[in-house]
């Protein structure tokens, strides 16, 4: 479990699910100016950044080529990460093939499975979401193809501008990727994050857990020392996690 101790007056931010490029650049460009005023609003008190996936609604390393766009977001992720905030990336669904780049140029971690920290004392279980739990089923299939070494080696043989244009196309049509389909609330009994976050329980305490992937702002309570946070997108809520040390709070970016 990694230790972190925020100084005085210094917060955690957590966010997830931007879907930058979805389902155009064009249209997703507002979203991201949006995005990037809010990581400007933050970084005087931001002790420590958490991004929990799908910042992107499709990428792809290859060796020597990255995806064109997101240049406001790069920079302004530099710019903290250079300034010494720490960041750390969850991928999602959408982003699972991350292969150094963003540990290389912005020196930011990116893990493909989620992570324990303890946080002034408080612990928390984070991680994207996808796959967890006792449904998911067909997007836990789909991803086996994904990351399959075979797959994504012919995939990395596809010309750039044939892979990238093929992969957005159906990252925004398959329902089954995008998530769209499960974007309601099914009932906390019904809900798989909350059922996998209850299992862990039984094993490990943990204060807080906290997902992306919902594309809902939810806080359930799962015992009494104990809360689940989905921390919303930023397609339709524009919300965050902040932990002040103390407490976490949901809250919308305006």
């Amino acid at each position: 479990m990694t230790t972190i101790e925020l100084p005085e007056g210094k917060k955690v931010y957590f966010a997830s699910d931007n879907h930058l490029g979805a389902p155009t650049m064009d249209k997703s460009f507002p979203r991201e100016k949006k995005f990037v005023a809010w990581l400007e609003q933050i970084k005087h008190d931001a002790g420590a950044i958490f991004l929990l996936g799908d910042l992107f609604d499709f990428w792809f390393e290859y060796k020597t080529v990255v995806p064109k766009g997101f240049t406001r977001t790069f920079g302004k992720l530099a710019e903290l990460s250079d300034a010494g905030i720490p960041i750390f990336y969850f991928v999602g669904n959408h982003d699972l093939w991350m292969n150094g780049y963003f540990e290389e140029e912005l020196n930011i971690p990116v893990f493909h499975r989620p992570q324990q920290y303890l946080i002034n004392g408080v612990s928390f279980f984070i991680g994207h979401g996808d796959g967890l739990g006792p449904h998911d089923k067909g997007y836990k299939r789909m991803k086996k193809v994904f990351t399959n070494p075979v797959a994504k080696w012919f995939f990395r043989w596809l010309h750039p501008d044939l892979g990238v244009r093929l992969a957005q196309y159906f990252s925004v049509k398959n329902k089954l990727i995008s998530g769209d389909e499960d974007a309601k609330f099914l009932g906390e009994d019904k809900e798989w994050l909350v059922q996998y976050a209850k299992r862990k329980l039984e094993t490990r305490h943990y204060d807080h857990f906290i997902f992306g992937h919902r594309h809902l702002p939810l806080e359930i309570t799962l015992s009494q020392t104990s809360k689940y946070t989905n921390t919303g997108d930023w397609i339709h809520y524009y919300t965050y996690a902040e932990f002040d040390g103390q407490q976490l709070q949901l809250k919308k970016f305006e």
